[in-house]
């Protein structure tokens, strides 16, 4: 079991002001397998003000330098790599070889890109009498969730280092074992007191104290829509820009004339990703009514290959949910989804065979579903998969965009061109084309309720960076 004691506060390990401690269990065997401080207000003002006292000399150094910082940390977290994916795979239930590539390989990639963006990023122009400068926003409140741990802190962090903020950041609870050893990392590679900070603890304790306090110049926070409005609600009080990554219910459109079974195969593992537990997972599949059957008979198949088991054996697909409260959720809407009349295709609420311990959902296909139907209306974030049918191209524009969130999606078609023209009109941040892979350089996030502003690549660096013009007066011809 790891015992995590203490906080990372301007650039020290110090105790916690409060007695408290969260813990870390394990997905797959519902044991103890961290121990983290509860961090209270005091904790996360201490490192407010570590963080505020640190910006000036932080912002003002050399963008070369502070990408030799990055590089640093790149290099620390790929050499914990396995370490990590371990980590991962234990908290959030991500199996084993997936957690290498995408919750290790991705944020090594992306501390990687942030340094290397610095290379070529400018941070002046001419325009006209102006001098046209990008400046850091401040010291910035990462506030993180539990589904891509690590990831979703370096798309905060890492770009916010690099346009010239200081940072707290407050990982989720459930997941936060990860961010003891990136703050390690960063203690290794020698960053300045007080420009990174790690403050752990509750959302209604430490995360208010962050959303809300004068001396935050910006909110960052990924995580549920109905916390994203009190982040919001708290930062508005101090005019903070606030970023947000909220939820999803993204739909996959195949269309008449796409390879079904590439589609089909396509829709549910963009479904099943982490156990579903990915905002921007394509849970609503829309099929062609005349083609229901044959979808409904593709997707049973491909969900029913999806071996369920310990995150950590090599041979799994499909790894646990996050917690009993999570697997509780999931549950409940797979009851709800059949009672409001949906066909069960496969899977269901019962727990899989042989699997009494650990936070387990058999991967589940519900047909027929009536598109104002709750299943197909509410985030689930689990494996749950609801085909939509529609008989007309508009109708199904009409049913994608028929929803609070806008996050992703897809279109499927044999037709190149006729997909792009579908995707223009889904209203989301972005559409995969016939299955096109995520793209770690293009911004990522979405429209609606599910959220503002974007991460990744350039766009999540300019995210952290504040307009200001200098104007000259012009000499006298």
């Amino acid at each position: 079991m790891q015992q995590r004691d203490k906080l990372f506060i301007n650039g020290k390990w110090v105790a916690p002001h409060g007695a408290g401690h969260i813990d870390v269990i394990h997905s797959a065997t519902e044991a103890v397998m961290g121990r983290i401080p509860e961090g209270s207000t005091r904790d996360a003002e201490d490192a407010i003000l570590a963080a505020r006292a640190a910006f000036d000399g932080w912002a003002a150094t050399p963008a070369a330098v502070r990408a030799e910082y990055i590089r640093k940390i790149a290099e620390g977290l790929k050499a914990r790599s396995e370490e990590l994916a371990q980590l991962i795979a234990g908290e959030v239930g991500m199996p084993i070889k997936m957690a290498r590539a995408i919750q290790v390989g991705g944020p090594v990639y992306n501390w990687g890109q942030a340094a290397k963006l610095l290379e070529n990023f400018h941070f002046e122009e001419e325009v006209g009498n102006s001098l046209v400068v990008r400046e850091p926003v401040g010291v910035v409140a990462a506030i993180t969730p539990w589904n891509y741990p690590l990831n979703q802190i370096t798309l905060k962090v890492a770009p916010a280092l690099a346009a010239g903020c200081t940072v707290v950041l407050k990982p989720s609870e459930v997941a936060p074992l990860n961010a003891f050893v990136l703050a390690e990392v960063i203690e290794a590679a020698g960053l300045p007191p007080g420009v990174f900070n790690l403050v752990t603890g509750f959302g209604p304790v430490v995360g208010e104290v962050l959303a809300s306090h004068p001396e935050v110049d910006m909110v960052s926070f990924t995580g549920s829509t109905r916390a994203g409005k009190r982040v919001s609600e708290l930062a508005s009080q101090t005019v903070k820009r606030v970023a947000l990554e909220l939820g999803g219910k993204s739909a996959s459109v195949i269309l008449d004339d796409a390879d079904l079974a590439a589609a089909v195969k396509g829709s549910v593992s963009a479904c099943f990703l982490n156990s579903g537990q990915t905002c921007s997972a394509h849970t609503r599949m829309l099929v062609p009514r005349a083609r229901y059957e044959e979808a409904k008979t593709i997707a049973k198949q491909v969900a029913e290959a999806f071996t369920v088991g310990d995150p950590l054996q090599e041979s799994t697909k499909l790894g646990p949910l996050i917690s009993a409260t999570q697997r509780e959720r999931v549950t409940g809407y797979i009851r709800r989804g059949v009672n409001e009349g949906a066909e069960l295709v496969t899977g269901g609420p019962d727990a899989p065979a042989g699997l009494d311990k650990g936070f387990y959902v058999k991967p589940t296909v519900l047909g027929n579903v009536d598109p104002r139907a709750t299943v197909a209306q509410e985030e689930i974030f689990g494996p749950v998969l609801s085909i939509i049918c529609y008989d007309t191209e508009e109708e199904a524009v009409r049913i994608a965009n028929d929803s609070i969130y806008g996050l992703g999606g897809g279109v499927w078609s044999g037709d190149e061109a006729r997909a792009v023209r579908v995707a223009r009109r889904i209203r989301t941040g972005q559409v995969d084309i016939n299955g096109g892979p995520f793209n770690m350089s293009a911004p990522f996030g979405g429209y609606k309720q599910s959220g503002n502003g974007r991460e990744a690549g350039k766009y999540g660096l300019e995210e952290f960076l504040e307009y200001k013009s200098l104007q000259f007066k012009k000499p006298a011809a």
